[in-house]
């Protein structure tokens, strides 16, 4: 495979690199968060599962942990999980088999999510919207599956805070992150595009405001000093 251009966002470029890294990508994720996204991932499914959803959405769900999550803490909801990789996808399979937890996994296209409307009362996205090749339509699209009341709860990296925390976090990003990921995944690109990717994202306040504009009612909640952030969005009954 080629080397994927830090900042490509095309679809193709994007489903290769990660189905290139669905091997590693659940250690990786453990060691360059030092665990921490367990917590996060849990915040979120708490946010999600708040008004007792019968049917949920995990958009990107990569190799599916908040998908198995959900369906762990809401064990009489339906959860379906969709990605347009199918290397994690079949990761997440298996993982769903071998723990035996009812969660279907389809291949899907986030911005053209084959579900009719309001086919959801919740959905949730880790770590994928900013792999997004346009956020506003992803947010359309969002707010059509959803249903009347329904919630949105996007789990994502925002750019990094300003000050020595900041500073920090970018030396860890642009150095460390990618030495290490590149060493374990074999796949260095992979981890040069993530730093890339989180300087690019949109700051909390123009998520927010895109969340708006798209339809929801946005609440934000920044995690672990700025290190993550929970972009939530309610639909209006």
């Amino acid at each position: 495979m080629r080397a994927v251009d830090p900042v490509d966002r095309r679809p193709e470029a994007v489903r290769g690199m990660f189905d290139a890294i669905a091997e590693r990508y659940d250690l990786l994720n453990r060691l360059l968060s030092f665990g921490v996204d367990r917590r996060w991932r849990r915040l979120a499914a708490r946010e999600a599962l708040a008004k007792s959803p019968a049917r949920v959405l995990d958009v990107a769900t990569g190799t599916g942990d908040l998908a198995l999550l959900l369906k762990r803490l809401a064990p009489g909801a339906e959860v379906v999980g969709v990605d347009f990789a199918p290397e994690m996808l079949k990761r997440a399979q298996a993982k769903a088999e071998r723990v035996g937890l009812g969660v279907r996994f389809l291949e899907a296209d986030a911005l053209a999510l084959p579900f009719p409307d309001g086919s959801f009362d919740a959905l949730t996205v880790a770590f994928g919207f900013r792999n997004f090749a346009d956020y506003r339509r992803g947010l359309a699209e969002f707010f059509r599956v959803l249903a009347p009341g329904g919630r949105a709860v996007i789990l994502e990296f925002p750019p990094p805070p300003k000050g020595l925390w900041g500073r920090i976090y970018r030396l860890y990003h642009r150095r460390v992150l990618p030495a290490v990921g590149g060493w374990i995944s074999g796949r260095p690109e992979a981890y040069r595009y993530l730093p890339e990717s989180v300087v690019r994202f949109p700051p909390p306040e123009e998520l927010a405001a895109m969340l708006q504009a798209a339809g929801f009612r946005p609440r934000v909640r920044i995690l672990t000093g700025g290190l993550a952030g929970l972009f939530i969005g309610d639909k209006d009954a």
